[in-house]
């Protein structure tokens, strides 16, 4: 982990100062959200500076979590003081004002490497931020750090062993250490259910945002394709990618993504009014707990007044199928050599596959993206071009006529199902094998290639592992804020998940 130290004299200066005044005012960071943090910091009742170091403190207590690539110590003291003494001079409060937030390490951040987790991107410093990350700073967060994630987010386990701040590789789970933390956004998952910051911005190609938060007790949301601006992350696929706000409560999801996409604030909807369906295909292969989580979930969202119905979608498989393989191994080429001719980190794209460290994400590069092929019958490769080309034209707008059809004639505004259908698996090289992989993202991916809304919620503990569960709801395309208020009301029903102890 790269930590910018701070001199000598100021770090003494900070510790002294941060002890006498944390005692009285600091909050509680374990059930502090960010929406809460901006209040304080704009009712005067903390300031930035404080919360910026207790949250410094937390992340530099659990470095066995590896969930950092880049704690910026430096950098963020830096602008909660500029915060502060902007608040000082009467300056009007701002939406995320003085809060601190983590940046998955795919996304730039003007000053900071952008690794996107692979040792080929070390030393690449974007000279400006990504602009959803402008977005957040303009509305007055400070960005903690750069997260850790499954190398070049191509995968689900986060088992990455290319950064490491622990005794053992891979981003920990943050309710137990020995199972892996989820993945893509392996870090902002880890670091968001040890309270290390309340929100961060992760991406979410088939369902990179909402598995680690399943896995770590935190919300995820990924947006309506298109609902926030692409520029400058690492792409997997234009067609999939997108980035998407993680947090410890559902007022910060709304927070962050009127931030990012504008709009008005939502409250909480009435559940006596929403109608959800089961997707009865996404309840296939879980195991006992997350079963029993499921169900006694749904229960509790009738008795609270939700319409809830079995919706059967036989045809949602295979439609997927046709989609979401071929369409990110074929973009991922093209859009990764467009992204490195256009921010010039010094290399290409082979060279960046040569310095690969994780064996899944290696061969996947060299066996089936570089040489755009993909795995046919029999041990077979096949030319993507033609598969892709099908992808786009047919199966696509199949998947999205699947879904708007659905929505429309059950009157659905969403479609409800656990996130992940088994809890955590040990963290380890064989948790990013292919069958875990398909496995994990078997409920996240058809959203993610329709190009609609997803919304992970914490559903509580496992009655026997005691691990998080998770709860997503897809929407209609567009119907964001609409899905935001349903989870806010299904937040009130369940309560938020506390933290490890």
């Amino acid at each position: 982990m790269r930590t910018r130290a701070c001199t000598a004299v100021l770090a003494l200066t900070l510790l002294a100062g941060c002890a006498s005044r944390m005692t009285s005012t600091a909050p509680n960071i374990d059930t502090l959200t960010a929406a809460e943090a901006a209040a304080g910091v704009c009712a005067g009742r903390w300031r930035s500076q404080d919360l910026v170091a207790a949250y410094l403190v937390r992340a530099k207590a659990r470095p066995e979590l590896n969930a950092f690539i880049t704690l910026d110590e430096t950098g963020a003291m830096a602008a909660a003081r500029a915060i502060d003494g902007r608040r000082a001079s009467g300056a009007a409060c701002r939406p995320l004002e003085g809060v601190p937030v983590v940046v998955k390490d795919n996304i730039h951040v003007a000053g900071l490497p952008s690794t996107a987790g692979t040792a080929a991107l070390r030393n690449f410093v974007p000279s400006a931020d990504a602009p959803v990350v402008q977005r957040l700073r303009d509305a007055g967060a400070v960005v903690l750090g750069k997260t850790n994630l499954h190398e070049l987010a191509f995968g689900i386990s986060g088992f990455n062993p290319t950064f490491t701040t622990g005794p053992a590789p891979g981003v920990r789970n943050a309710y137990d250490t020995s199972l892996m933390a989820g993945g893509s956004s392996s870090g902002n998952g880890a670091a968001l259910g040890a309270r290390m910051a309340p929100a961060g911005l992760g991406t979410d190609t088939g369902g990179s945002v909402r598995i680690p938060c399943a896995l770590n007790g935190c919300v995820g949301l990924r947006p309506t394709m298109g609902r926030y601006p692409q520029d400058g992350l690492v792409p997997i696929s234009r067609t999939r990618d997108t980035a998407g706000p993680m947090a410890v409560s559902m007022a910060d999801v709304e927070l962050m993504d009127r931030v990012i996409a504008g709009g008005a604030p939502v409250a909480a909807a009435d559940l006596k009014g929403v109608r959800l369906g089961i997707a009865v295909p996404l309840l296939a292969n879980m195991d006992n707990d997350t079963r029993a989580g499921f169900d006694a979930t749904m229960a509790r969202l009738r008795a609270a007044g939700a319409t809830v119905i079995d919706v059967p979608l036989p045809t949602l498989a295979a439609i997927n199928d046709m989609v979401g393989f071929p369409v990110a191994m074929y973009e991922v080429n093209e859009g990764m050599v467009a992204y490195l001719a256009r921010y010039r980190p010094g290399l290409s794209i082979q060279q960046l596959a040569a310095g690969i460290a994780s064996p899944d994400v290696k061969g996947t590069f060299e066996g089936l993206v570089i040489p755009r092929k993909l795995p046919g019958p029999n041990n077979t490769l096949l030319d993507a071009a033609p598969i892709y080309q099908a992808a786009m034209q047919t199966h696509r707008p199949m998947l999205q006529k699947l879904y708007a059809d659905t929505f429309a004639s059950q009157r659905l505004d969403a479609l409800v199902f656990p996130t992940v259908p088994k809890l955590a698996l040990k963290a380890e090289p064989q948790a990013s094998s292919v069958e875990n992989f398909l496995m994990f993202i078997q409920n996240t991916d058809p959203a993610g290639n329709a190009g609609i809304p997803g919304l992970q919620v914490p559903m509580g503990l496992g009655p026997t592992s005691r691990l998080p569960l998770g709860l997503e709801l897809d929407g209609p395309s567009g119907s964001d804020r609409r899905l935001i208020a349903i989870g806010m009301a299904i937040e009130q029903v369940l309560g938020r998940l506390a933290p490890p102890r």
